[in-house]
């Protein structure tokens, strides 16, 4: 038996699953103090089903804690910089596109030294040892602990970040260290960004894991625990300390992830509706589909995987205003909804009491909302429906009807047909979605480099890429006869010589549980 637990910003989620059976499931607010809403959550599902803990053998939690912490520059650590690339890149120094205010959280320590690659691993110069040993004697000065390594075309060759990280950590043997090539892709600034992200997040992911660690202890749980990352794959705790950027967006991607497990669509478009926002995205064979662009956080740019989602301001707590015209959201009460809402006993007209005063969604009292007026009261249906409409249009490819999958606490408030759509499906258990997507997530591994054909022709160079990710994913602890490539990407480089590509392969498998 597993647990899956989605900590989000409005609720917090669990599921008990045995195999393929949901024996129990709880939605609550989120609690301000993590552990406490985390144990709630779990006790919770135990009592319903009547499990006793020790018969738990793996326990997977997803979280929007650091993704939160960085848009609301909280808890962020002072990030000094080493850059691998001089003679090269001296014009475009580290953060320059930075918001201020985050700039200035994050601190402008930044060390440009010798170093890097040509994208088919030549030297761009020799790295130069000395300088980083210079910088770092500087950085512990400063007392700063948190540090970000890049280096040019890190992802073909990783050896000088690596050697630059045991250079500081001689100099420096507690410092938090992130290198560039295990966070992002190719392309020096975006990745860079990505890896400045992570470092400042170091101090908050040894708090939260060290709380998620305490809530189960408490709950006499000695199971193993994972936390899902935004590609829809499971990551160690130990692993997440060290990779806290990698959960970003994975909140969305788990609901994507429990959608096609709960509607057994590999391909479909899903629709989560929660409290404040809804999410829109492409399942593709089961996962989410990505990204293709730079992907901005917070104001920064970043070309860590992330999934490609479409961010709707329209959810159970939106706000309904009628000033003339009627809208609604994309203010909201969020968690704060069993409260302030109409049919709960509040004064804030939202888009639940819409649902519920026309008579398609049952929660609290449907008498405090009979008085709507109902032109009043058509006009906002239509708003909530408009408002889904648009974002599952800009999210389809093609003109072709293809299946929508709605999920979340909020899809309550969709009722009618969705222009584009084949079918609207709203599986058992879809106001959960999220948690049973933590719970099923797999173990994956992903390789994005660039090869040369030249080097012993496309099949043979392409087999070995989706070797080396199945490989990555069996060392992540997935099991070897249940990996499978779910992504693969080509890419021919132009006006580069070698006959070179670009490749992306990512494979996933079922996690081994002892």
């Amino acid at each position: 038996m597993r647990i899956g637990v989605d900590v989000g910003g409005t609720n917090t989620d669990a599921v008990l699953i045995d195999g393929e059976t949901v024996l129990a499931s709880h939605k609550a607010p989120t609690s301000a103090n993590v552990s406490d809403g985390i144990i709630n959550a779990i006790t919770n599902v135990l009592e319903q089903s009547s499990v006793s803990p020790d018969k738990i053998l793996s326990v997977m939690v997803g979280t929007t804690h650091f993704t939160n912490a960085f848009v609301e520059r909280k808890g962020l650590l002072e990030v000094a910089v080493i850059r691998l690339a001089l003679p090269a890149s001296r014009g475009l120094p580290p953060m320059i596109d930075w918001p201020e205010d985050i700039a200035s959280t994050i601190g402008k320590q930044h060390y440009l030294v010798k170093g890097g690659y040509e994208f088919d691993g030549r030297h761009i110069s020799e790295l130069d040892e000395e300088a980083i040993a210079t910088a770092a004697k500087e950085i512990k000065q400063k007392g700063l602990k948190a540090i970000a390594i890049s280096c040019v075309f890190s992802p073909v060759n990783s050896a000088m970040e690596e050697r630059a990280q045991e250079i500081v950590l001689n100099i420096i043997p507690d410092a938090e260290i992130t290198i560039s090539s295990r966070i992002g892709r190719i392309g020096l600034l975006e990745r860079e960004n990505a890896a400045i992200m992570n470092a400042s997040l170091a101090d908050l992911s040894s708090k939260v894991v060290e709380s998620f660690r305490r809530a189960l202890t408490e709950l006499k749980i000695s199971a193993p625990f994972f936390i899902s990352q935004n590609d829809g794959t499971l990551m160690s705790a130990d692993f997440v300390e060290k990779h806290p950027v990698l959960t970003f967006a994975s909140g969305p991607t788990n609901s994507m992830r429990g959608a096609a497990y709960l509607s057994e669509l590999k391909n479909a478009l899903v629709v989560d509706i929660g409290g404040t926002t809804t999410d829109a995205g492409m399942l593709i064979n089961g996962f989410p589909r990505e990204s293709s662009v730079s992907v901005d956080i917070g104001g920064v740019r970043t070309n860590f995987r992330m999934p490609d989602i479409l961010a709707l301001g329209l959810g159970g707590g939106s706000l309904v205003k009628i000033n003339g015209n009627v809208s609604v959201g994309p203010q909201s009460v969020g968690y704060q909804l069993t409260e302030k809402a109409r049919v709960f006993g509040g004064d804030e007209l939202t888009a639940s009491d819409i649902a519920v005063a026309a008579g398609y969604a049952e929660m609290g009292d449907a008498s405090k909302v009979v008085d709507l007026d109902e032109t009043m009261l058509a006009a906002a249906v239509d708003a909530i429906h408009q408002i889904i409409n648009v974002g599952v249009d800009r999210m389809k490819t093609s003109a072709e009807a293809i299946p929508v999958i709605l999920v979340g606490g909020g899809a309550v408030l969709v009722r009618d047909k969705i222009p584009g759509t084949s079918e609207v499906i709203v599986p058992e258990h879809a106001a959960v979605a999220n948690a049973i997507g933590a719970s099923i997530a797999q173990v994956g591994g992903e390789v994005d480099k660039v090869f040369s054909y030249d080097n012993g022709g496309r099949e043979v160079v392409i087999e070995g890429a989706k070797e080396e990710a199945r490989q990555l994913a069996i060392k992540a602890g997935a099991n070897p006869d249940s990996i499978e490539i779910i992504d693969f990407e080509e890419l021919p480089l132009q006006y580069v010589p070698g006959n070179s590509v670009r490749l992306r392969a990512k494979a996933a498998g079922e996690l081994i549980l002892s």
